[in-house]
Protein backbone atom coordinates (compact mmCIF):
# COMPACT_ATOMS: atom_id res chain seq x y z
CA UNK A 1 0.00 0.00 0.00
CA UNK A 2 2.77 2.32 0.74
CA UNK A 3 4.02 1.71 -2.75
CA UNK A 4 0.72 2.74 -4.22
CA UNK A 5 0.74 5.85 -2.27
CA UNK A 6 4.07 6.64 -3.53
CA UNK A 7 3.02 6.04 -7.00
CA UNK A 8 -0.14 7.99 -6.69
CA UNK A 9 1.66 10.91 -5.12
CA UNK A 10 3.83 11.41 -8.11
CA UNK A 11 1.02 12.50 -10.27
CA UNK A 12 0.40 11.65 -13.80
CA UNK A 13 3.13 10.16 -15.81
CA UNK A 14 4.95 12.54 -18.08
CA UNK A 15 3.65 12.84 -21.52
CA UNK A 16 5.37 10.62 -23.95
CA UNK A 17 7.65 12.09 -26.53
CA UNK A 18 6.13 12.59 -29.94
CA UNK A 19 6.72 9.72 -32.17
CA UNK A 20 9.30 10.28 -34.83
CA UNK A 21 8.40 9.79 -38.30
CA UNK A 22 10.94 8.20 -40.57
CA UNK A 23 12.41 10.50 -43.16
CA UNK A 24 12.05 9.34 -46.66
CA UNK A 25 15.26 7.67 -47.92
CA UNK A 26 17.21 9.63 -50.50
CA UNK A 27 16.83 8.06 -53.80
CA UNK A 28 20.06 7.01 -55.44
CA UNK A 29 20.48 7.31 -59.15
CA UNK A 30 20.12 4.08 -60.86
CA UNK A 31 23.24 2.70 -62.42
CA UNK A 32 23.17 1.22 -65.83
CA UNK A 33 24.42 -2.28 -65.93
CA UNK A 34 27.99 -2.62 -67.11
CA UNK A 35 28.43 -4.10 -70.51
CA UNK A 36 29.81 -7.53 -70.38
CA UNK A 37 33.25 -8.06 -71.74
CA UNK A 38 34.22 -11.00 -73.83
CA UNK A 39 36.15 -13.60 -71.94
CA UNK A 40 39.94 -13.29 -72.10
CA UNK A 41 41.88 -16.32 -73.04
CA UNK A 42 45.63 -16.60 -72.90
CA UNK A 43 47.46 -18.61 -75.45
CA UNK A 44 50.64 -20.21 -74.21
CA UNK A 45 53.79 -18.65 -75.55
CA UNK A 46 55.77 -20.89 -77.72
CA UNK A 47 59.50 -20.38 -77.87
CA UNK A 48 60.60 -18.82 -81.10
CA UNK A 49 64.03 -18.75 -82.59
CA UNK A 50 65.62 -15.37 -82.15
CA UNK A 51 68.14 -14.03 -84.55
CA UNK A 52 70.61 -11.35 -83.62
CA UNK A 53 71.21 -8.77 -86.24
CA UNK A 54 74.26 -6.56 -85.89
CA UNK A 55 73.67 -3.13 -87.24
CA UNK A 56 76.91 -1.25 -87.88
CA UNK A 57 77.13 2.19 -86.36
CA UNK A 58 77.26 4.99 -88.85
CA UNK A 59 80.71 6.48 -89.41
CA UNK A 60 81.28 10.14 -89.77
CA UNK A 61 84.20 11.91 -91.33
CA UNK A 62 84.76 15.27 -89.77
CA UNK A 63 86.53 17.88 -91.74
CA UNK A 64 87.52 21.16 -90.26
CA UNK A 65 87.75 24.30 -92.29
CA UNK A 66 91.23 25.58 -92.87
CA UNK A 67 92.13 29.18 -92.61
CA UNK A 68 95.01 30.71 -94.43
CA UNK A 69 96.44 33.70 -92.69
CA UNK A 70 97.26 36.56 -94.99
CA UNK A 71 100.92 37.11 -95.48
CA UNK A 72 102.36 40.46 -94.70
CA UNK A 73 104.80 41.85 -97.14
CA UNK A 74 107.10 44.52 -95.98
CA UNK A 75 109.40 46.57 -98.01
CA UNK A 76 112.60 47.76 -96.54
CA UNK A 77 114.42 50.73 -97.83
CA UNK A 78 118.01 50.22 -98.68
CA UNK A 79 120.10 51.55 -95.86
CA UNK A 80 123.72 52.32 -95.81
CA UNK A 81 125.61 51.47 -92.71
CA UNK A 82 128.67 53.28 -91.60
CA UNK A 83 131.69 51.08 -91.15
CA UNK A 84 132.23 50.13 -87.56
CA UNK A 85 135.55 49.87 -85.86
CA UNK A 86 134.53 46.90 -83.74
CA UNK A 87 134.60 43.55 -85.47
CA UNK A 88 132.45 40.56 -84.67
CA UNK A 89 133.03 39.12 -81.25
CA UNK A 90 133.77 35.52 -81.95
CA UNK A 91 135.22 33.00 -79.58
CA UNK A 92 138.45 31.52 -80.75
CA UNK A 93 138.24 27.75 -81.35
CA UNK A 94 141.60 27.32 -79.64
CA UNK A 95 142.06 27.60 -75.88
CA UNK A 96 142.27 31.15 -74.55
CA UNK A 97 145.90 32.27 -74.72
CA UNK A 98 147.63 33.90 -71.81
CA UNK A 99 147.83 37.69 -71.97
CA UNK A 100 150.95 39.62 -72.82
CA UNK A 101 153.55 40.34 -70.18
CA UNK A 102 154.36 43.82 -68.82
CA UNK A 103 156.57 45.89 -71.07
CA UNK A 104 160.22 45.93 -70.09
CA UNK A 105 161.08 48.93 -72.27
CA UNK A 106 159.06 51.13 -74.62
CA UNK A 107 156.27 52.10 -74.34
CA UNK A 108 156.34 53.33 -70.78
CA UNK A 109 153.40 54.60 -68.72
CA UNK A 110 154.49 58.18 -69.40
CA UNK A 111 154.66 57.58 -73.14
CA UNK A 112 151.13 56.09 -73.21
CA UNK A 113 149.70 59.05 -71.21
CA UNK A 114 151.45 61.54 -73.54
CA UNK A 115 150.10 59.66 -76.60
CA UNK A 116 146.44 59.91 -75.57
CA UNK A 117 146.30 63.28 -73.73
CA UNK A 118 145.32 65.33 -76.82
CA UNK A 119 142.75 62.84 -78.15
CA UNK A 120 139.20 64.35 -78.20
CA UNK A 121 137.73 61.28 -76.47
CA UNK A 122 139.97 61.61 -73.43
CA UNK A 123 138.72 63.75 -70.51
CA UNK A 124 140.66 66.91 -69.70
CA UNK A 125 141.78 65.72 -66.27
CA UNK A 126 144.81 64.20 -64.64
CA UNK A 127 145.13 60.58 -65.77
CA UNK A 128 147.11 57.63 -64.50
CA UNK A 129 147.89 54.17 -65.78
CA UNK A 130 145.76 51.62 -63.92
CA UNK A 131 147.28 48.50 -65.52
CA UNK A 132 150.10 47.94 -67.98
CA UNK A 133 151.39 48.66 -70.39
CA UNK A 134 151.55 45.02 -71.58
CA UNK A 135 153.65 44.28 -74.67
CA UNK A 136 153.80 41.61 -77.35
CA UNK A 137 155.98 42.34 -80.36
CA UNK A 138 155.35 45.96 -81.40
CA UNK A 139 151.83 45.98 -79.88
CA UNK A 140 150.87 47.21 -76.41
CA UNK A 141 147.75 47.28 -74.21
CA UNK A 142 147.23 49.73 -71.32
CA UNK A 143 144.31 50.61 -69.01
CA UNK A 144 144.07 54.31 -68.01
CA UNK A 145 141.80 56.02 -65.46
CA UNK A 146 141.34 59.31 -63.65
CA UNK A 147 144.06 59.93 -61.08
CA UNK A 148 143.03 59.35 -57.47
CA UNK A 149 139.75 57.54 -58.25
CA UNK A 150 139.00 53.88 -57.71
CA UNK A 151 138.44 51.56 -60.65
CA UNK A 152 134.70 51.12 -60.02
CA UNK A 153 133.77 54.84 -60.07
CA UNK A 154 134.43 55.46 -63.77
CA UNK A 155 134.96 53.03 -66.59
CA UNK A 156 138.66 53.03 -67.41
CA UNK A 157 139.94 53.75 -70.92
CA UNK A 158 141.67 50.98 -72.80
CA UNK A 159 144.53 51.84 -75.11
CA UNK A 160 145.88 49.58 -77.82
CA UNK A 161 148.95 50.97 -79.55
CA UNK A 162 151.68 49.87 -81.95
CA UNK A 163 155.27 50.99 -82.34
CA UNK A 164 157.87 52.26 -79.96
CA UNK A 165 159.29 55.66 -79.14
CA UNK A 166 158.50 58.18 -81.90
CA UNK A 167 156.57 55.61 -83.99
CA UNK A 168 154.08 54.91 -81.18
CA UNK A 169 150.51 55.18 -82.60
CA UNK A 170 147.00 54.54 -81.27
CA UNK A 171 145.14 51.54 -82.75
CA UNK A 172 142.18 51.65 -80.37
CA UNK A 173 141.11 53.94 -77.51
CA UNK A 174 137.95 53.76 -75.39
CA UNK A 175 135.84 51.38 -73.32
CA UNK A 176 135.83 48.71 -76.08
CA UNK A 177 138.93 48.40 -78.23
CA UNK A 178 138.20 44.98 -79.75
CA UNK A 179 138.17 46.22 -83.35
CA UNK A 180 138.49 44.14 -86.49
CA UNK A 181 142.14 45.19 -86.80
CA UNK A 182 142.87 44.10 -83.23
CA UNK A 183 141.14 40.75 -83.82
CA UNK A 184 142.93 40.15 -87.13
CA UNK A 185 146.39 41.66 -86.60
CA UNK A 186 147.20 41.89 -82.88
CA UNK A 187 149.30 39.17 -81.26
CA UNK A 188 147.29 36.66 -79.19
CA UNK A 189 148.54 38.13 -75.88
CA UNK A 190 147.23 41.61 -76.82
CA UNK A 191 144.00 40.30 -78.39
CA UNK A 192 143.06 38.41 -75.21
CA UNK A 193 143.49 41.61 -73.16
CA UNK A 194 141.44 43.71 -75.63
CA UNK A 195 138.79 41.15 -76.67
CA UNK A 196 138.80 38.47 -74.00
CA UNK A 197 139.68 35.63 -76.40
Amino acid sequence: MGLLLLLSGCGAPPPSAPARTAEPAASLPSLAPLPSLPPVTFAPLEPTATTTTTVPLPTYTTTYPTYTYPTRTTTTAATTTAPTTAGPLTKSPTPTPSHAAKCTGDPTKTQILALIKNDPGVPDAKLEVVEGPFCSGTWSFTTVGLAGESDDEDEPLQVVATGKGTTLAIVGLGADVCSTRVQDEAPAGIRVLACGF
